[in-house]
């Protein structure tokens, strides 16, 4: 058809609603930062990592706020104590309730058979255990409660203190102290020289009667050494209610049978038992159940601490892992940070500079951040505890982290800078008379944010590991009263791996969740602040 000469008739009238012409846009403008948010949420992996560092931080700020126990806490007699949780164990689980696995000879299951006897607190889980013959004896298997293991100790009070002990347990009708024997005959204290101060093996004392030449009854103390009643295959006896039986019994005015709080019980006029053996000093050295004890020494403190229960349990010292781990996770994600902070605000003044003028100036300053960061790390560290032995070793680290971590960051400011100092709106704004501070930090900067931020956030954890490692192996020691580091965690819990793993499971699972969620977290926060892919709806 000859478009010049097109017939009449095929043209129509056109009404208005069929005329196209611009509309206003019914959604709203995305931001920056909006359109970043968006982006990064449709990465469900880095999602979910971002949700479990909110985890760890939290968990960092709240637990040594709410924990009763403080870093400096230690009880050396409830030392090596298993994890326990208090809702499997009222649930009755076999799994996180301070037990663990045992097998023992029998001399030694019996002593914790006779714990459980004499004070009503159980090592032996439910009383419940297998039985193993062997060439070289017999061994029983069974779960045993770390928290009941140490049993009775023996203490030293003062008179006033005792009287304060004695006065506790008449008002809560609970029995802490157990009577002990005054002293053993010198023959026994030779040939059973350990005897003594184990306040779980005790000799019990018998009466003898003799009568002398004038008539005159004289009644003597006599040592019975405990013997266990055995059947003829050789098992001990055990009653109807599970407890061992001995023709020297253990003692039975146990907590189960109610208590006493007489100084010295005795029969007949003659003292068979003290409950509190005198010694110089105005002192008094007793025999106590240390977990009711324990929670008398609380009630006394009123620290909030009811009973031994630690959920992550304890270390060789006696501290608790679950308060400790989150002061040194605290301590961590605050040095790094704060040391992220200042090197991303240092880094990026110098690579602005760097990229923005070029030239001599350039050249000038990358030369002295080459040198500064052909100095290896160590020699520094090295050299800043040589000069600054006196100050302290969180400051030491701080600086050595300072001198040359900027750098990383001055490099790639430097790189943004020199990708955007000559585009179109960067000439244009200087053609408007733009001073260049405004071009840096307000044109060239705001586009270079997000690898900045990406940089910055990626490098904590760099800096947390790079912490735990010296920690680890003893470089930098954080430990002190009231501070500790994961690294110095670790590094205690170590020699204890095989017979302890707990010891170093929670510390190393925080290392391993934390770098793993940072490097999910930081994946997904590079492609959120990707110009190139803003308003993409991929």
């Amino acid at each position: 058809m000859d478009i010049n000469n097109i017939p009449k008739e095929k043209f129509q009238l056109a009404k208005n609603r069929d005329i196209s012409h611009d509309t206003n846009l019914e959604t709203k403008p995305i931001g920056y930062f909006k359109d970043a948010w968006l982006r990064f949420c449709k990465n469900k992996g880095s999602v979910f990592a971002f949700g479990i560092i909110i985890f760890l931080v939290l968990f960092a700020i709240i637990v040594p706020i709410v924990s009763p126990y403080t870093v400096a806490y230690e009880d050396t007699y409830f030392r090596y104590n298993y994890p326990r949780n208090e809702l499997f164990v009222k649930l009755g689980w076999d799994f996180w309730d301070g037990c663990t696995d045992k097998e023992l000879n029998e001399t030694s299951f019996i002593q914790y058979k006779a714990i459980g006897q004499e004070t009503g607190k159980e090592v032996i889980k439910n009383g419940e255990y297998t039985v193993r013959d062997t060439i070289t004896g017999r061994y029983y298997s069974f779960r045993m409660d770390s928290y009941h293991t140490t049993g009775c100790v023996f203490l030293l009070l003062t008179e006033a203190e005792y009287k304060a002990l004695q006065a506790y347990q008449d008002e809560h009708q609970v029995q802490i102290i157990y009577p002990a024997i005054q002293n053993l005959p010198q023959n026994l204290e030779t040939k059973y020289p350990a005897e003594k101060d184990n306040a779980n093996r005790w000799f019990e004392l018998e009466e003898t009667y003799s009568v002398d030449a004038n008539g005159n009854v004289n009644k003597k103390k006599k040592i019975a050494i405990p013997k266990v009643e055995r059947n003829e295959d050789g098992t001990p006896v055990f009653d109807e209610d599970g407890n061992v039986q001995f023709t020297a019994a253990y003692r039975t005015n146990s907590g189960k049978d109610g208590y006493e709080s007489t100084m010295l019980i005795e029969e007949d006029g003659v003292k068979i038992y003290d409950y509190a053996l005198k010694q110089q000093g105005n002192t008094y050295k007793i025999r106590v159940d240390y977990y009711e004890y324990y929670i008398y020494k609380h009630y006394l403190a009123g620290d909030g601490i009811e009973k031994p229960s630690f959920l992550f349990g304890t270390t060789q010292a006696g501290k608790d892992i679950f308060t400790c781990l989150g002061s040194g996770a605290r301590l961590s994600f605050l040095l790094a940070i704060s040391v992220s902070l200042v090197n991303m605000i240092v880094g990026a003044i110098y690579g602005a500079i760097e990229g923005y003028y070029g030239g001599a100036l350039d050249l000038i300053m990358e030369r002295i951040s080459d040198i500064l960061s052909a100095v290896p790390f160590m020699i520094v560290i090295t050299l800043l505890k040589l000069h600054m032995g006196m100050t302290s070793q969180l400051t030491i680290l701080f600086i050595a982290f300072f001198l040359t971590g900027w750098i990383g960051m001055a490099v790639r400011v430097r790189m943004q800078f020199y990708r955007f100092k000559n585009q179109e709106y960067v000439l244009a704004a200087r053609t408007l008379g733009a001073s260049d501070p405004r071009i840096m930090f307000k044109h060239i900067f705001a586009n270079s944010l997000g690898t900045i931020i990406t940089g910055s956030v990626l490098a904590i954890p760099g800096m947390i590991f790079s912490e735990s490692s010296l920690s680890y192996l003893g470089i930098i020691n954080l430990q002190t009263g009231s501070m500790t580091s994961v690294g110095n965690m670790l590094s205690a819990a170590q020699p204890y791996l095989t017979n302890y793993p707990y010891m170093m499971l929670f510390p190393a699972l925080f290392i391993c969740l934390l770098m793993l969620s940072f490097n999910l977290f930081g994946n997904g926060l590079r492609d959120a602040f990707n110009p190139s892919l803003r308003g993409s709806e991929e």
